[in-house]
């Protein structure tokens, strides 16, 4: 009975002690939580929540077979759930934080975002914004944290030693055609020879935006970006809400998707950023009544980019 009870205890330590490796992390499921503000126009199109039906989505094509564990571990959650749907036990076993808002942004938790944001510095969370995730909280402070990382990168590795960094809040409002860019920054020398860095933060907008359900045209960029793989060299949105750039965000590390239509418009329609150790990629097509979401491309889109932010 003892020696029952005591390799009992042994074992409990060893699981309490141990941390997967990169390989055990490899062999799970990528954990999945989608978070979607649920507002009641999306059921027009998605009789189920866009987020929902997201999650359907990623768990059928996660299927490796009858008998085999599902590539992806989904939970979906929303923003009138209890801690908003994101309680911070949930936070730390999500690989990939997918995000849907648009009316209701200015509701989530300062706090809230900024356990997202810390988890995505560290590298231990990645962030995938859909269409008006643009002004969402969170892609703010995460566009807000590359802006002040580029900022710092220009500096030498002795100026940053000493460098003193302020930063000007973004204006929450459309952008003005021909308006200054944001983000940028201004480098000065004070008299004890530190460096002052001013950076102005991104707006994360645009200068226009019509709800007029027409199609777009999507160019991709680059076809060899995991996020690229099984898409053609060029696809069509059915219809969709216009975005005119040029968009107020740090340069990307890369522009997977261009987005154009018919009128002029041109769109960076997906972005990465790499902030801190943690990776953001930012989808545009959308608009909760439009059938964005079930449609092939995108769908395959989001899939694809689940598991690049992943590190799968």
């Amino acid at each position: 009975m003892k020696s029952v009870l005591l390799m009992s205890i042994v074992a409990a330590l060893v699981g309490t002690l141990w941390l997967p490796s990169p390989a055990d992390a490899q062999r799970r499921p990528v954990r999945v939580t989608i978070w979607d503000e649920q507002q009641p126009a999306q059921k027009q199109i998605y009789a189920n929540f866009l987020g929902n039906e997201l999650a359907e989505y990623l768990v059928k094509v996660g299927s490796r077979g009858v008998g085999k564990a599902n590539e992806f571990a989904i939970t979906s959650v929303r923003l009138d759930d209890p801690d908003q749907g994101l309680p911070l036990e949930l936070l730390d076993r999500t690989d990939v934080l997918v995000w849907w808002g648009h009316v209701r942004h200015g509701e989530v938790k300062d706090a809230l975002v900024k356990e997202i944001a810390a988890r995505v510095k560290d590298g231990r969370l990645s962030f995938l914004g859909l269409h008006s995730a643009h002004w969402s909280k969170p892609f703010f402070s995460l566009m807000n944290e590359r802006s002040i990382q580029d900022a710092l990168a220009s500096l030498t590795s002795d100026e940053r030693k000493t460098a003193q960094v302020t930063t000007i809040p973004a204006e929450i409002r459309l952008a003005r055609a021909g308006e200054p860019m944001t983000p940028s920054f201004t480098k000065s020398i004070a008299a004890d020879g530190s460096v002052r860095l001013e950076v102005k933060l991104p707006m994360c907008v645009f200068p226009v935006v019509r709800a007029d359900g027409k199609p777009s045209h999507i160019t991709t960029l680059a076809p060899k970006h995991p996020i690229a793989k099984g898409l053609p060299a060029t696809f069509d949105i059915e219809a969709t809400e216009v975005y005119g750039g040029p968009f107020h965000v740090p340069t990307p590390d890369t522009i997977v998707f261009e987005e154009k239509w018919d009128l002029g418009e041109t769109f960076p329609a997906g972005c990465a950023w790499k902030v801190g150790k943690g990776k953001v990629f930012y989808f545009r097509p959308g608009h909760e009544t439009y059938n964005v979401f079930k449609q092939a491309a995108p769908l395959k889109i989001v899939e694809n980019a689940v598991r690049w932010l992943a590190g799968r």
